[in-house]
C-alpha cells in the first residue's frame, strides 16, 4: 500500500501559505492538532527542515498509519495519542511550552471512511461503530439502541440539521422493537423507506443522520468548543493557527471563538482603546476561504471544506 496515495490532503498549499511566517524561527514547533494519516504532516516536514511536529490523532489506527509514513522524519516528531482538547497536555508531554503553528483539519478522516469496518460510511455495509477511538465510548449501535425517540430527534435536528428527524426517529424506534440494529445497511435500509419519494431526489436520506450520530459517539461539537481556545491560549506572540472545518455546525464553533479572540475589551464609551484592551488575534484571512474548483475536481472531500485562520499579535493581558 502506497500511504500517499491513500489520503489527498485538502488546501494543503494555503495551509503552508498561511504557517510559514510562524515555521520560520529557529525550533519552531507546529502543532498537527488532527494528524489523521499524516498527509498535511508530511508536507510541513519536508518544507521546514528545522520544524519539530507534534502530531495529535484520537485513533491508534491514524497514529500507526501516520507513524510509518512518517518514519524518515522521527527524530523531529513526536506522536500523541489525544483527543485535541488536550492539546495543552500533549504540548507538554512532548516538552514544549507553546506552539508556533497550529493546524486543525476537522471532521472524519480518509482513513475513517475508507475503512468499511468503521461504520462511518452510509454506502458500505459495516457494524454501526463510528468511534474514532475504538479504545473507549459506546457505539452508534448502543446510541440506537438506547435513545428515547426524543433523544435521537434531538441529535438528527442539531447534529445534522435533519428535516425529517422526527420521522427517522420513529422509524428507528419501530425498527429495533423487531430487531437490534447494528450494520450501517440495516440503518440505510430503514431511512430510506421513511424518505418521501420527492426527498429522496435531494440527496441520500442517511447523509445527515450518519453526521449526526457520528457527532454524537465522538462527542466532537463539545470537544471542537473547548480544544479553539486552548489552542489559542498555547499560541505565542506571532504564532499562528489554521482550522479547516466541513460543516456549518463546526465553522460556526471556529468563527465564534477566533472573532472573540480578534476584538477589542474596551468598554463602550472609552475614548481611547487602553493596551489591555486590544485585540489578541488578527484575523488572517477575510471570512471562510473555500477550494478552487480545479481542487475540488481533483479531491471532491475539499468540496465542502471552508479554512479560518488567525495570528497572535499580543499576549493575554
Amino acid at each position: 500500500m502506497n500511504l500517499r496515495d491513500i489520503h489527498t490532503p485538502v488546501l494543503l498549499d494555503r495551509c503552508v501559505e498561511l504557517l510559514a511566517p510562524a515555521l520560520q524561527r529557529e525550533g519552531a514547533v507546529l502543532v498537527d492538532a488532527t494528524l489523521g494519516m499524516g498527509g498535511h504532516a508530511e508536507a510541513f516536514l519536508e518544507r521546514f527542515p528545522d520544524i519539530h511536529l507534534v502530531g495529535l490523532d484520537r485513533d491508534q489506527d491514524a497514529l500507526g498509519i501516520a507513524g510509518e509514513r512518517l518514519e524518515r522524519y522521527a527524530d523531529r516528531l513526536t506522536l500523541v495519542h489525544v483527543v485535541y482538547d488536550g492539546i495543552e497536555a500533549a504540548l507538554k508531554s512532548a516538552g514544549f511550552e507553546t506552539a508556533d503553528g497550529i493546524l486543525f483539519d476537522l471532521g472524519v478522516s480518509s482513513l475513517q471512511l475508507d475503512v468499511a469496518d468503521r461504520g462511518f460510511a452510509y454506502s458500505k455495509d459495516a457494524p454501526l461503530d463510528m468511534r474514532m477511538d475504538q479504545t473507549t465510548g459506546p457505539m452508534a449501535a448502543y446510541i440506537l439502541e438506547t435513545y428515547s425517540e426524543g433523544e435521537l430527534r434531538r441529535i438528527f435536528e442539531r447534529y445534522g440539521e435533519e428535516k425529517l428527524s422526527g420521522r427517522y426517529a420513529r422509524a428507528i424506534i419501530k425498527a429495533r422493537d423487531s430487531a437490534p440494529i447494528e450494520r450501517s445497511g440495516q440503518l440505510v435500509e430503514i431511512l430510506t423507506a421513511a424518505t418521501p419519494y420527492a426527498a429522496q431526489r435531494t440527496g441520500h436520506p442517511a447523509k445527515r443522520v450518519f453526521q449526526a450520530l457520528r457527532i454524537e459517539v465522538n462527542g466532537e461539537l463539545s470537544v471542537l468548543e473547548r480544544a479553539i481556545p486552548a489552542a489559542l491560549g498555547v499560541l505565542p506572540v506571532g504564532g499562528r493557527m489554521v482550522v479547516l472545518s466541513y460543516q456549518s455546525l463546526e465553522d460556526r464553533i471556529v468563527k465564534r471563538a477566533l472573532a472573540e479572540g480578534a476584538a477589542s475589551t474596551s468598554p463602550a464609551g472609552l475614548p481611547v482603546e487602553l493596551p489591555e484592551h486590544a485585540p489578541r488575534f488578527r484575523l488572517l484571512v477575510k471570512g471562510a476561504e473555500q477550494a478552487s474548483d480545479e481542487e475540488r475536481a481533483r479531491n471532491p472531500r475539499a468540496t465542502p471544506v471552508r479554512l479560518r485562520a488567525v495570528e497572535r499579535v499580543r499576549d493575554a493581558a
